[in-house]
């Protein structure tokens, strides 16, 4: 079921007065940045780990057969790295359309890492996070259900194998290891 959140999030401003702002991406924003920014830079957040548990009804699959695509649960103790960029707060209304199916913007601490994979600093950004409260929440699901729908899944922005792939292979050249998105990769090369 498609939520349109975007009226939600624009009255969601963690960062009204600041001309520009941080936003993580742990999804399709690590591969497919199709906005403007100011500056990327690799990073990480502490107590989540990345999940293919939230549906794609207008993306990655249809109302009638839906995807399966990246979110966040929470995760004591883990990492989540992705990509942090540098925006300014024009950026954040197409992102908003972008991200409506039921992902909310929230405010989270950011460390950045450099270029040899240390760690440059923090930061306070913006990830969009779909909690299990969404009507497009799907939840666990063995790897091999999870593996199937992305395998037959398709909407306007591709196929839905294309994003996991995507997203496996950006973590690769970020040179960071997650155990779900590598097995659910592994798990659809074999259905």
């Amino acid at each position: 079921m498609l939520l349109d959140t975007t009226a939600i999030n624009q009255q969601r401003n963690f960062f009204d007065k600041h001309a520009d702002l941080w936003l993580f991406g742990y999804g399709s924003l690590i591969w497919k940045a199709d906005f403007a920014y100011l500056e990327r830079q690799p990073a990480y957040i502490t107590g989540w780990a990345r999940r293919f548990w939230q549906a794609s009804h207008d993306h990655r699959g249809t109302p009638e057969a839906p995807g399966r695509v990246a979110t966040l649960i929470r995760a004591p103790g883990a990492v989540c790295h992705g990509m942090a960029y540098r925006i300014t707060p024009d950026v954040l209304g197409p992102l908003d359309v972008r991200e409506k199916n039921g992902y909310l913007r929230e405010k989270v601490p950011l460390t950045f890492l450099d270029h040899n994979g240390g760690e440059a600093g923090q930061r306070e950004g913006l990830i969009y996070l779909a909690s299990g409260d969404n009507p497009a929440f799907l939840g666990e699901a063995s790897l091999v259900d999870i593996a199937h729908q992305i395998a037959n899944a398709h909407g306007p922005s591709g196929s839905n194998r294309e994003y996991l792939v995507n997203l496996a292979k950006a973590l690769r050249e970020l040179g960071v290891e997650d155990a779900h998105i590598f097995a659910l990769e592994k798990q659809l090369e074999s259905t």
